[in-house]
């Protein structure tokens, strides 16, 4: 026992499990994924829901993802197709949403507020 306690650590790696997902083969979200998939390999918007589903089981699980800004991308695209709003027209109107910018030669006070 003592020779395994004072041995390199990370050559115990190959004694931890591995991890293991199952998938409920009757759970109706998996069921009407299975039909789309069937009916369309290329549907970018199942693909999108694949991803959700896999990626929100990784953390309810507690494992961090690998890359959070594709899965904060594939929540808004979820939400704008929920909302019903185009990819483009969604960005167009932030654009006619904003003022104009007025050019100023003044210069704003940068000094922080002293407290006592």
């Amino acid at each position: 026992m003592k020779a395994q306690a004072l041995r390199d650590s990370s050559s115990s790696a190959y004694m931890m499990s591995k991890k293991t997902m199952e998938v409920n083969p009757t759970n109706p979200i998996v069921v009407s994924l299975r039909e789309k998939v069937a009916a369309d390999q290329s549907d970018k918007t199942v693909k999108d829901v694949i991803w959700m589903l896999y990626d929100t089981s990784l953390l309810t699980s507690g494992f961090s993802l690998d890359e959070p800004t594709t899965f904060a991308n594939r929540i808004h695209r979820l939400i704008k197709l929920g909302l019903s709003i185009d990819e483009e027209e969604g960005e167009d109107m932030n654009d006619e949403d904003l003022p104009a910018l007025e050019a100023s030669d003044e210069v704003p006070d940068s000094t922080m507020e002293e407290v006592d």
